[in-house]
């Protein structure tokens, strides 16, 4: 389908969203816990649509907190206004959206049961996928802000310069410029909004500056590094932000002869599950999901996935005991059950570290 037929096609659909739209309230835009760039891009734009086309303002929401050095500078520089969602009363938002993520899938903290009105998403539809009146979840994209940026097109509304910057960096990021689960919508998207963004904010993004617990994060990933043939895993223990579990995973799997990475870190009672693969045939999203089964939520796509597992205690014994069945699941997974590791880091090296 051409882009042209995609945004007819999406015409129809958010004609009759904003619709509905326009005879209610106030509206109430929730992402998934430790927001990405993804769902913050998303946000952003689906705020701008609903302003310029119903005049109406929506609140946008988040649990968790946003660590990650980019995150933090892409919220900051392009001015996105996100509130915490512990402290919004839903019973005064007549509409509620769910951007990137699902109900159910344990990566948003949305009360159970609660209405959703509006879903747009890029991730497999789960179970509950469908609770929404409006749903809009497309697999076959590789960002939720391609989705958004459709929308916007679909209403000839112009894209200024801040939503551009967030929309491309979105993309950017999630596709790891156009490497990772791209497809012909990401990729049109990615060329059409690279002139509109501003390269000067698309830099400060990148390259933030860095709390020294980021550097302490990333000593302790390499120091707890095990390498399974083509399988590397890291636990890192305590972490000061969720976000790093992910970025980890992304940097250790550019170790030349690994083919999957899959890191872990204990937050705020929970251990934070991400994992990594260059190959395209392990569908990482079903997998993480076999892997947590009896223990927590996990979901994603074919070469991107992560977990959560709550109430895990504050103890190292504890800790290490979990990352050690986890690993042994995914191991089995991979058909490498009788695979002895040996360290990233040779023992000397270890032992001067610590």
């Amino acid at each position: 389908m051409t882009c042209s037929e995609r945004i007819k096609q999406t015409k129809g659909y958010v004609d009759d969203l904003l619709t509905w739209v326009s005879g209610r309230g106030k509206i109430l835009i929730v992402v998934h816990d430790n927001p990405d760039p993804d769902c913050l891009a998303s946000a952003y734009a689906l705020r701008h649509l609903f302003i310029m086309t119903v005049n109406r303002q929506a609140t946008i929401a988040f649990s968790g907190m946003i660590g990650r050095g980019e995150n933090l500078a892409m919220a900051r520089e392009l001015e996105i206004p996100i509130s915490p969602l512990e402290l919004i009363n839903l019973q005064e938002y007549p509409v509620i959206c769910m951007l990137d993520t699902q109900p159910g899938t344990g990566n948003n903290s949305l009360p159970p049961g609660n209405r959703i009105d509006i879903i747009v998403d890029h991730h497999p539809r789960r179970p509950n996928g469908d609770a929404g009146k409006w749903v809009d979840i497309r697999e076959e994209y590789g960002v939720t802000a391609t989705i958004l940026y459709e929308y916007l097109l679909s209403q000839g509304i112009t894209i200024n310069s801040n939503l551009a910057t967030a929309l491309f960096y979105a993309i950017k990021s999630e596709t790891q410029d156009l490497g990772r689960e791209a497809n012909l919508p990401d990729r049109e998207a990615y060329l059409k909004l690279f002139p509109l963004a501003n390269k000067r904010i698309i830099f400060l993004i990148t390259h933030p500056k860095l709390p020294v617990e980021y550097f302490m994060m990333m000593n302790s990933a390499l120091r707890h590094t095990l390498i399974y043939d083509t399988l590397l895993v890291s636990n890192l223990y305590e972490i000061s932000f969720p976000e790093v579990v992910a970025e980890m995973a992304d940097f250790l799997i550019r170790l030349d002869g690994i083919e999957s990475s899959f890191c872990m870190g204990h937050y705020a009672g929970s251990m934070i599950l991400s994992i990594r693969t260059t190959r395209s045939d392990l569908g990482l999203g079903n997998m993480i999901r076999r892997i947590v089964a009896d223990l927590g939520t996990g979901g994603g796509h074919g070469m991107t996935a992560g977990g959560k597992i709550v109430n895990v205690p504050d103890d190292k014994e504890a800790i290490g005991e979990l990352a050690e069945l986890l690993t042994n699941r995914l191991l089995a997974e991979l058909g490498k059950s009788g695979v002895t590791p040996h360290p990233l880091l040779p023992q000397e090296n270890r032992l001067k570290t610590d």
